[in-house]
């Protein structure tokens, strides 16, 4: 791994593979072990597209190293920031049972670390087994800054599906952009824009050899004939859902977000940002004398521009006949054949494929009653241009996102703070509205007035209440897809569908037997999505789009959840180290 990270001997077994992983195993704690990281943040002169720049990495390395650990582990991860931009980092997917401290979105649950500063996030993964992953949550910086979270089953714990042979390096789409991403982001917010588009997708930081000067950047997985992979696969693409293939092979779907589902096959996967599903890959039964292409390219609804390219990579079969790169060369390659860029009918199908497990080993808490209901619609908006300045936007307005009309303001405060130490004063307000301030056709001809309101404003919400929320698209300024990611919890989707969500009929066709569980959702284009939690982890949760344009315009809100009334119902302390604003 890094040479900043300390390696103590410890070897971890992973399905057939040894992962050299930089952990320090210092004592036993709830069934798992404790494990030690150390993340320097420093800059690292990275070339891609014959494009060299310097970004900002964890240990120099891009992607960032891989963390593993067993469900039950607790995880002690020291980061030290070497670079000038301020950091944090948000484990996502991760439950962060009470310990909201280590979730990490700036000025939500904590103030960055700056130039100079450490932080040591310290958790325990509790009831998740499957595949997560981490990334910088402040400005644009998650573009360079991620990496994957590998949590494996308990010792002498089946997976609930056939025992693959072997993993296969798990694969992080991404996107690459030749200029500096936070100097783009800024640009767009001084000029109410939209912001310039990445160069390139990549897989494993490697855009592949559809690009200019990127043959030698391409990710190549070697696989034996007869054998069935597990392969993890993970969207960290800043602002693109994205559909995957590889040519003549098909995948067997078995888990989401970290979750075990009803298994099924396809062989076109669609993931939106911030999204994570392992697969099963099963090879040809005699060595096919063939190369196949891996591809990812864009599934896009909304109306702005977007990055019209295909990354690549090659699914190569060992074979001891063929030992130099040019006998594989000569091999003949095939190409898959993905869905066009705005197939919704494609998306929309593979979406409703999955399913909880829900039996008696992995049992599906949906619930039932509702003792809550929300109704947020999200979507694009304006806002006025500066007096004295000229804005890029629709009519000479600035582009924003908002919920509910409510374009979010991050505080110069982070809210668990002010939650926790009773300063709310000031840093947040308590009325977000739980349902549209005007109503009118959310997915018909756009209203006349288009401008959102601001401020900082959450949800209070008291321990153990069971919740409903209503995602409902809308086409103020074009309807289109939005992956909503929901910290601190996962949920069940229990329904979703085209149109304008009805409250009378539309509940009907809820499915409370098998719903799949998930930490991010894609609300529909032109549509509307259900999900449904329990509130049982105290804290501030934040809620925003992974389109991380929509979230600089202000698609984002943030849940307060009261203490229960027992003390393992109570938010923990914070640490003593916590950054400063």
């Amino acid at each position: 791994m890094g040479s900043a990270l300390v390696f103590m001997g410890v070897f971890i077994f992973l399905a057939n593979v040894f992962f050299l992983c930089p952990t320090i195993v210092l004592a036993q704690e709830q069934g798992g072990i404790t494990r030690h990281y150390k993340f320097d943040i420093k800059m690292q002169n990275v070339t891609r597209l014959c494009h060299t720049k310097s970004i900002v990495t964890v240990n120099g390395q891009f992607p960032g190293p891989r963390i593993v650990a067993r469900e039950g582990d607790r995880l002690v991860i020291k980061v030290v920031n070497h670079v000038q931009n301020n950091i944090t980092l948000h484990w996502h997917g991760i439950r962060q049972l009470r310990t909201g401290w280590a979730d990490g979105p700036a000025y939500v649950t904590q103030c960055p670390i700056q130039t100079g500063q450490t932080y040591v996030y310290n958790f325990t993964i509790t009831g998740q087994r499957g595949t997560l992953w981490y990334h910088a949550h402040i400005s644009w910086l998650r573009s360079t800054l991620y990496g994957p979270i590998i949590i494996l089953p308990k010792r002498n714990v089946p997976y609930p599906f056939v025992k693959p042979y072997k993993e296969l390096p798990p694969v992080i789409f991404g996107e690459w952009f030749n200029a500096d991403t936070e100097a783009i982001v800024n640009q767009a917010i001084m000029t109410g824009g939209g912001p310039n588009v990445s160069d390139a997708y990549t897989m494993n930081g490697f855009p592949g050899p559809h690009y200019n000067c990127s043959e030698k950047d391409t990710l190549r997985l070697k696989v034996e004939p007869g054998k069935t992979y597990l392969l993890r696969l993970i969207n960290a693409a800043l602002n693109d859902d994205l559909f995957f293939s590889i040519a003549n092979h098909t995948f067997t779907i078995v888990d989401a977000d970290a979750v075990y589902i009803k298994p099924f096959k396809t062989d076109t996967i669609l993931i939106t940002p911030g999204q994570t599903t392992n697969v099963l890959l099963t090879t040809k039964s005699q060595y096919p004398k063939a190369t196949y292409l891996m591809e990812a390219r864009p599934y896009v609804t909304g109306l702005g521009t977007f990055d019209n390219t295909t990354t690549a990579g090659f699914l190569e079969y060992h074979s001891p006949l063929l030992s130099s790169s040019n006998s594989i060369k000569k091999l003949q390659l095939f190409r898959p054949s993905l869905p066009a860029l705005n197939d919704t009918i494609a998306a929309t199908n593979f979406a409703k494929k999955f399913r909880s497990l829900a039996n008696k080993q992995f049992p599906c808490n949906v619930p039932k009653t509702v003792q809550k209901r929300f109704f947020f619609t999200v979507g694009l908006g304006t806002q006025p241009c500066a007096k004295n300045q000229t804005c890029q936007g629709p009519n000479g307005t600035r582009f924003t996102a908002a919920v509910n009309n409510i374009s979010f303001v991050l505080p110069s405060t982070a809210l668990l703070q002010a939650h926790y130490f009773g300063q709310s004063n000031g840093v947040y307000t308590t009325d977000f509205p739980i349902k549209p301030p005007k109503q009118f056709n959310y997915t018909g001809n756009p209203p006349n007035n288009t401008m959102v309101s601001t401020g900082s404003k959450v949800v209070v919400l008291p321990f153990n209440t069971t919740v409903e929320v209503i995602m409902q698209d809308t086409s103020i300024l074009g309807a289109e897809s939005h992956p909503l990611h929901l910290h601190g919890y996962n949920f069940y989707v229990v329904g979703q569908g085209f149109g304008n969500y009805n409250a009378n009929t539309d509940p009907q066709n809820f499915n409370l037997v098998d719903p799949v569980e998930r930490n991010t959702v894609s609300v529909p284009s032109g549509g509307w999505v259900a999900i449904r939690f329990l509130v049982d982890n105290p804290g501030v949760w934040f809620m925003h789009c992974h389109l991380e344009v929509h979230t600089t315009w202000g698609l984002r809100m943030a849940w307060v959840v009261q203490d229960g009334k027992l003390p393992n119902q109570k938010l923990l302390p914070p640490p003593s180290d916590l950054p400063k604003c």
